[in-house]
């Protein structure tokens, strides 16, 4: 949804006061792609497991079962964070997308209609037609 004029003009107002208040921060947040800091995440998160799959070789050439174990929890751990990471660059919910603006409009209509069904049910129950 688009902004209005006047929400327009005080984003701008916003906006010039930050600048003058602090000029090196303003140009440091203006610059910053949120899409950048989640490839970098991904890409440690991508070393993170690779040193995971070392110890938990390192761990079985070395008959030690912690150090399996480790490897194994570092693992999961860092493929669990590069997925969070590429479900955000993707496009997924990370900045607080709506759920119900990536449903396809067939099961929105489905569910608006099982909802409708269920406040007739309701209303019925309530004037006493209960059939």
């Amino acid at each position: 949804m688009p902004l209005s004029e006047h929400e327009q003009r005080m984003l701008a107002q916003i906006e010039q006061a930050l600048y003058e208040e602090d000029p090196k921060f303003a140009n440091t947040v203006r610059q910053t792609n949120p899409k950048v800091h989640y490839k970098r995440s991904i890409i440690k998160a991508s070393a993170g497991f690779a040193v995971g799959v070392c110890l938990l070789m390192g761990g079985v050439i070395v008959q030690q079962v912690f150090v399996g174990a480790l490897g194994f929890l570092v693992m999961l751990g860092c493929a669990l964070w590069g997925i969070s990471g590429w479900r955000r660059v993707a496009g997924g919910s990370a900045e607080g997308e709506q759920a119900g603006a990536a449903e396809p409009k067939q099961r929105r209509q489905q569910r608006q209609g099982m909802m409708n069904r269920f406040e007739e049910r309701w209303r019925r129950r309530q004037e006493g037609n209960d059939q």
